[in-house]
């Protein structure tokens, strides 16, 4: 009687029917992630306001925003940060990650402590981190990092004022936070690597440098790929840490362009133009993923 109510159950849910299982999945992305979508696509196409209910629709915003001269600086701000924040995390993720995978296989203390440290950064808002970086970069002598400075001999540097150095100092910020990310999925690809590669590599006389471009960086190809995707559309929508640390100051030297649809939003009140400068952010992640989509293909691990 027991086993008939079971699969009466499992009938009434549709064992073989998945899409019914995957309703509440499907429920959550639209709710969430589809209308609001949708939205977006749909004030972009009218002249609506923070500070008025009506609006028309019409091509006039894009226009207006496409035609803006300010865009184009955005855009190369952005290509910058997003460019050195993606290959920095990149690189120093995998040091990191080969440096505890020796450490973990050669039982050496301080290793949990040092994960601690790394993983620290990511787990904290954006918002404090730009707190945090924003008193680390301050400009007056009692700043932490002219304070290092001084004690070397140097004067105070202006981090935040001079354009190049702020755009700078946004980078290290966002390394530092995103690091940790591509150290914990570059160090899980690393647990996946068969000693018996680097073993038979060792009979073979091959050196350390040998073993990390023949045996490491082939094999974790897929993850690297997979990390460069997460990572690059995650700091192409980074606009939390930016706003406590520069504003997108000086002038507009670190306005990127989440911070800018943030800015046209909530201080020109422009809910059209934020709108268009989201679909042109959701253009560019669409287009950056279909490319890796493709490398990923072309590299035969999809």
């Amino acid at each position: 009687m027991a086993a008939k109510r079971g699969m009466g159950f499992r009938t009434l849910l549709g064992e073989n029917r998945p899409t019914l299982w995957m309703a509440p999945l499907l429920a959550v992305v639209t709710l969430f992630y589809l209308y609001p979508a949708i939205e977006v696509l749909r004030y972009s196409l009218t002249n609506a306001s923070l500070q008025r209910a009506d609006y028309v629709y019409t091509l006039d915003t894009f226009i207006r925003v496409l035609s803006d001269p300010v865009l184009y600086e955005v855009l190369k701000t952005t290509a910058i940060f997003v460019i050195a924040s993606v290959v920095l995390q990149i690189v120093l993720g995998l040091i990191i990650a080969v440096a505890v995978n020796r450490a973990r296989k050669r039982r050496l203390p301080g290793m949990v402590f040092m994960r601690s440290i790394v993983l620290s950064a990511w787990v904290m808002p954006g918002v404090v981190i730009g707190i945090v970086w924003s008193i680390v970069l301050n400009e007056a002598p009692y700043g932490l990092a002219n304070l290092v400075l001084a004690a070397f001999g140097f004067g105070n540097v202006p981090w935040l004022s001079t354009p190049s150095l702020a755009l700078m100092s946004i980078i290290v910020a966002n390394v530092w936070r995103g690091t940790a990310f591509s150290m914990i999925l570059q160090y899980a690809g690393l647990q996946s690597i068969p000693d018996e590669l680097y073993e038979a590599a060792k009979v073979d006389g091959a050196s350390v440098l040998q073993n990390f471009w023949y045996i490491t960086i082939p094999q974790l190809r897929p993850i690297l790929m997979i990390n460069v995707i997460l990572i690059t559309i995650s700091t192409l929508n980074t606009f939390d840490m930016i706003l406590p640390l520069t504003g997108g100051g000086p002038g507009q030297a670190t306005e990127v362009l989440s911070l800018r649809t943030y800015n046209v939003i909530f201080q020109q009140y422009s809910l059209a133009g934020g709108a268009v400068l989201a679909v042109i952010m959701l253009f560019i992640s669409m287009v950056l993923t279909l490319a890796y989509r493709r490398l990923l293909r072309s590299e035969g691990t999809l």
